[in-house]
C-alpha cells in the first residue's frame, strides 16, 4: 500500500470561518479590484471593500427576512457575480447554502430542498422559478422565495437596513471551523444524489494551503474569468480561493461568448474542464481547414508538442527551435491572442486531459495545470503546480493532505480538505470512510516522484466475458478528442467483447463536414449514417485500439442519431456521463452489437 502525506504550510485555526477569508482581503488590498462586471464590451471593477458592504448589505437583509443561524437555502443560478454575493452574504447571516444545479429538475430540486430542510430558496430566472414552483406544495418548510432577476437583492439590501452591524457581526462571527458551511449534492450519476457536509474548516485550511502551494498562479495581478457552474465544488472552491488570495474575478456563463469575453477581460489562468481544451482546438483545426490552411495548423501541432516533449527532455535541438518559432508567429499566436493573450495557466479538473493537448497548450504559452478531487475534498486533493507539474498526472498532494493506495489500486484521501459525511446518511459515510481516509472510488496510482495518476473509477471497470479488466477511459478519452465525436461510452461487462456508444458533437459537425466535402446541413441523424463520417469515426477508433491489447480494443460502435446532453438526463452538470442512464436508455442498440455477427477488429455498426 502507497502513502503519501504532505503536511499542511499554513498553522489550522480551528475558531475561523470562511467570512474570515473576505475580511483578511479586505484589510489586506481594500481598493484592489476583487471582481468585474461586464460593461457593454468593457468590465467595471469592484474592489474588495465595495464588495464587502455589499456582501453586509445582503445578509442583513437575510436576517431580516427570518433567517436564522443555521437554516439551509436553497439556491439556483448560473455562474454570475451575485453567486459569490450571496454565498458570502449566507455565511455572514450565519446560515448554509445549498446549491442547486440551474439545469435540475423539479424532482431534484424537490429531493434536495426536502433532504436538507431548506427553509428558503433563491432562484434567478422565472424559468427556475417555475420549475421550483412545481414542487412547492411538497416543500412546507419553505417560506421564503427570492428572484434575483426581479431585483431581489436589492430588496433585502433595503429591507436590512434595520439590523445593526453588532448584530451581523454576531451572527458572522459565530460559526467555527467545524461547523456546516454548505450542503453540496451529488450529481447523482448513480443513486440518489447525497448531501457532502463541507465544514468552514474545510475552506479555510484547504484555501489558505493551496494559496501557498499555487503562488504563482494566483499572485501579481492575477485575475481568471469563471464560466463552468459555480453550483459544483471545482468553481466554487475557486472563486473562494480567489478572493483569499486577492485574485480578480469576472463571469461569462455562456460559452458561445467566451471568446468575445477572453478577448476583453485578458485572464491571465483560466478554470476549466477537459472538454473545453478539445473544443478550443478542434474548433481552431477546422477553422484552419476551411481557410485552407488545415495542414499548416496540423504541422504546428505537431511541432508544439514535440518541442513540450524536448522541453520535458531537457533539449530543444536547435532545428526544432527554429521550426517552432516559425509556427509560433503563424498559428499559436493567434490562438494566443483569441484567449485575450495573457494567460500563463489552466486549472483542469473533472476527468483526465490527454498528454497531448497537455502538451500542445503547454507550447502555446498555457500550463494546464491538471488536479484531481471530488465534493467530498472540497474540489482539490492534488495538483500539478508551476515548480511540481508533468503532463500525463494529477500531480502531488496538497499541502495538509495525504493520499493512499490500497492494494487494489483504489485512492483514498485524508487531510484538511475531507468532508464531515454525507447529510442524513450515516450508512453512506460509514461505507466511504476508512477512519480519517475517504475511499474516493478511483483507480490510481503514483510514480517514482509522487505524482498521482488516475486510471478511472472502480465502479466503471469492465470485466468481459473472458476475465480481462478494462478502464473504459484508456479508451474514450484519445477517442472523444476527436472533433467529429461528442461523446463516447465503452460497454461490455460480462459480454464477450468490448463496444462503444458513440455520438457526434453538433456544433463541430458543420465544420467537419464542410472541410471533409459533404453537406453542412446534414443532421445528426443523416450523419451518423455517411460513409465518410463513419471513416473517420473508425479512424478515432482504430487509433485508440492502437494503444490496447487486443482483448481491451473496441469491437464494434454504434453512432447515436442523438446528443447526449444535461438536459436530455445523460450528463451530469460537470458534463461526464451517467453510465447507468445511457445503457438503460440505450440497451437495444449495446444488445444489437452482440446480438449481431461476430466482432471484427473496430466494426461499426449503424443506428
Amino acid at each position: 500500500m502507497d502513502q503519501i502525506f504532505v503536511p499542511p504550510v499554513v498553522a489550522g485555526d480551528p475558531t475561523a470561518n470562511a467570512t474570515d477569508l473576505l475580511l483578511a482581503r479586505v484589510a489586506s488590498t481594500p481598493h484592489a479590484a476583487l471582481f468585474a462586471l461586464p460593461v457593454g464590451s468593457s468590465w467595471r471593477d469592484v474592489s474588495a471593500t465595495e464588495f464587502l458592504a455589499e456582501v453586509r448589505a445582503v445578509a442583513k437583509g437575510l436576517i431580516a427576512a427570518g433567517i436564522n443561524p443555521g437554516d439551509k437555502i436553497g439556491f439556483m443560478c448560473k455562474t454570475r457575480y451575485e453567486w459569490t454575493v450571496i454565498d458570502f452574504a449566507t455565511w455572514f447571516a450565519g446560515a448554509v447554502l445549498v446549491p442547486i444545479y440551474e439545469t435540475s429538475a423539479p424532482s431534484q430540486i424537490q429531493w434536495n430542498l426536502s433532504d436538507s430542510g431548506a427553509v428558503a430558496m433563491i432562484v434567478e430566472t422565472p424559468d427556475q422559478f417555475a420549475r421550483f414552483d412545481e414542487v412547492r406544495a411538497d416543500l412546507p418548510l419553505i417560506d421564503t422565495v427570492l428572484q434575483i432577476d426581479l431585483g431581489a437583492l436589492d430588496k433585502l439590501a433595503k429591507g436590512g437596513l434595520a439590523i445593526s452591524d453588532e448584530d451581523l457581526e454576531e451572527r458572522r462571527s459565530r460559526a467555527v471551523g467545524s461547523d456546516i458551511a454548505t450542503l453540496i449534492y451529488t450529481s447523482g450519476t448513480t443513486g440518489r444524489p447525497k448531501g457532502c457536509i463541507l465544514t468552514h474548516s474545510n475552506f479555510v485550511e484547504t484555501c489558505r494551503n493551496a494559496a501557498v502551494s499555487m503562488s504563482e498562479v494566483l499572485e501579481g495581478g492575477a485575475s481568471t474569468l469563471l464560466f463552468i457552474t459555480t453550483a459544483h465544488i471545482f468553481a466554487r472552491f475557486i472563486s473562494i480561493l480567489c478572493v483569499h488570495s486577492g485574485v480578480k474575478v469576472g463571469h461569462q456563463a455562456d460559452t458561445k461568448q467566451l471568446l468575445p469575453a477572453l478577448a476583453t477581460f485578458k485572464p491571465t489562468f483560466l478554470l476549466a474542464v477537459p472538454r473545453v481544451f478539445e473544443k478550443v482546438y478542434n474548433s481552431s483545426e477546422q477553422k484552419a481547414e476551411a481557410g485552407g490552411k488545415g495542414a499548416i495548423f496540423r504541422k504546428a501541432a505537431d511541432t508544439a508538442i514535440e518541442h513540450s516533449k524536448a522541453l520535458d527532455a531537457g533539449h530543444v535541438s536547435l532545428g526544432l527551435a527554429l521550426r517552432f518559432a516559425l509556427f509560433d508567429r503563424l498559428v499559436l499566436a493567434k490562438i494566443r491572442v483569441a484567449m485575450g493573450g495573457r494567460i500563463r495557466f489552466a486549472v483542469s479538473g473533472s476527468a483526465p486531459l490527454g498528454p497531448r493537448l497537455g502538451h500542445f497548450y503547454r507550447s502555446l504559452g498555457m500550463k494546464i495545470l491538471e488536479g484531481y478531487g471530488l465534493t467530498e475534498t472540497t474540489a482539490p486533493a492534488t495538483v500539478n503546480v508551476p515548480g511540481q507539474f508533468k503532463i500525463g498526472t494529477v500531480g502531488p498532494p496538497l499541502p495538509g493532505v495525504g493520499i493512499r493506495i490500497a492494494d487494489d489500486g483504489e485512492v483514498s484521501v485524508r487531510g484538511v480538505n475531507v468532508f464531515a459525511g454525507y447529510w442524513n446518511n450515516p450508512t453512506a459515510t460509514a461505507e466511504t470512510m476508512d477512519g480519517e481516509w475517504f475511499r474516493t472510488g478511483d483507480i490510481g496510482s503514483f510514480d517514482s516522484d509522487g505524482f498521482l495518476t488516475i486510471t478511472g473509477r472502480k465502479k466503471e471497470i469492465i470485466v468481459t466475458a473472458g476475465g480481462k479488466n478494462v478502464a473504459p477511459a484508456i479508451l474514450e478519452d484519445p477517442i472523444r478528442a476527436n472533433p467529429l465525436v461528442g461523446q463516447i461510452m465503452v460497454v461490455g461487462d460480462q459480454k464477450p467483447f468490448i463496444s462503444a456508444l458513440i455520438t457526434l458533437d453538433p456544433e463541430m459537425l458543420p465544420a467537419w463536414l464542410a472541410n471533409n466535402g459533404q453537406s453542412a446541413d446534414l443532421s445528426l441523424a443523416e450523419a451518423a449514417e455517411n460513409p465518410v463520417v463513419l471513416a473517420e469515426i473508425q479512424r478515432a477508433v482504430d487509433a485508440a485500439n492502437a494503444t490496447v491489447s487486443r482483448a481491451e480494443s473496441i469491437r464494434k460502435f454504434v453512432v447515436l442519431a442523438v446528443d447526449l446532453t444535461e438536459q436530455s438526463g445523460h450528463l451530469t452538470p460537470k458534463m461526464t456521463i451517467k453510465r447507468n442512464v445511457i445503457t438503460a436508455d440505450f440497451a437495444t442498440d449495446i444488445a444489437r452489437m452482440y446480438d449481431s455477427a461476430p466482432a471484427t477488429e473496430g466494426q461499426s455498426l449503424i443506428h
